[in-house]
């Protein structure tokens, strides 16, 4: 999903974490024994105009509307840093 945010969206950078869930469905959560696994999350940071194109795009590359692929959600930011890769060095190769 990454190399696919850059190569067609342009998208340099985000982040993921590491955390630790179960799931609401799992058989096990509902004795009341958790399960925890590792989860990943992805967050990046966007252009108020590409918010919606980008939301649609992870949706859609991550299948968050079959059952267990996750959840997406989006907000707006107060402020964040700008971030840029300088221009004299090489594109690293896929």
């Amino acid at each position: 999903m990454l190399i696919g945010l850059r190569k067609d969206h342009g998208i340099n950078t985000g982040n993921i974490n590491m955390a630790r869930g179960a799931g609401r469905y799992n058989p096990i959560s509902r004795r009341g024994i958790s399960e925890q696994t590792e989860k990943e999350l992805l967050t990046v940071v966007v252009p108020a105009e590409k918010a919606d194109e980008i939301f649609k795009y992870i949706y859609d590359v991550a299948e968050i509307g079959e059952p267990h692929h996750g959840i997406i959600f989006q907000s707006d930011l107060l402020c964040s840093s700008a971030y840029e890769i300088p221009r004299d060095i090489a594109e690293e190769k896929y």
